[in-house]
């Protein structure tokens, strides 16, 4: 496997919520430090998504929310406004835009991640989607936490064996599958369906991977992704 260069790193310190892009990164056995460590929830203790689940409830106005880690703690903008998670006045706007009374809280017993720790997808893959699936490829639909600079569309999905990045060293466990969330309008992105169903044509549903944290460190943008060997 030769060499890649980590691009960019994506964390989303509420869950749904448009994220943040970062230089460098802290990673624990968790993740991404600060990563989905909070989520929106209603009184049935479902978390606000773009899909039903079990643990899942369809809230398509999540994703009018930007969430982002500042000096003071984790902050929440929306086209009406800015607070601080924890405030009554951002769990009072999050209510009034669903229509529900939910609240903004931290993860506890139940992991807030939908599967693995970290998402990646390459660039050369995001490239194939845009050329021969004649959608906008913009990363941003499929929230990774990692953008590396390929030149083989799916390299990724290939690797078996655990790689290192900066001082961290990781796991490939899955490919992602996707859901109607790749469509939906989010962090500056118009409605656009199109991804969903072409993924489903051609790629098994799948764009991405997941991979588990084996031991843990710092990350930052430049940093080359090799094989443990």
């Amino acid at each position: 496997m030769p060499a890649f260069t980590l691009l960019e790193i994506r964390r989303y310190p509420v869950k749904s919520m448009g994220g943040e892009s970062l230089g460098s990164v802290e990673v624990d056995g968790r993740g991404l430090v600060g990563d989905r460590g909070y989520a929106v929830v209603d009184g049935d203790g479902k978390l606000a998504s773009g899909k039903h689940s079990q643990r899942f409830r369809r809230r398509d106005q999540v994703f009018e929310f930007a969430s982002r880690t500042t000096p003071d703690g984790v902050r929440v903008s929306g086209r009406d406004g800015d607070w601080a998670v924890g405030s009554h006045a951002l769990d009072l706007a999050l209510s009034e835009a669903m229509g529900d009374q939910v609240r903004v809280l931290p993860e506890t017993t139940t992991p807030y991640f939908d599967d693995g720790a970290v998402s990646l997808v390459g660039t050369a893959s995001l490239d194939w989607c845009r050329e021969y699936l004649a959608v906008d490829a913009d990363r941003r639909r499929i929230r990774p936490n990692l953008v590396l600079e390929t030149a083989e569309p799916f390299v990724e999905e290939t690797w078996r064996d655990t790689v290192i990045m900066g001082s961290v060293r990781l796991r490939p466990v899955a490919r992602i599958e996707r859901c109607r969330m790749v469509d939906i309008a989010q962090e500056g992105l118009p409605r656009d369906g199109r991804w969903l169903k072409a993924l489903t044509k051609t790629r098994d549903v799948c764009l991405g991977i997941y991979l588990d944290v084996v031991a843990g460190g710092t990350i930052a943008v430049g940093d080359p992704v090799r094989p443990d060997s």
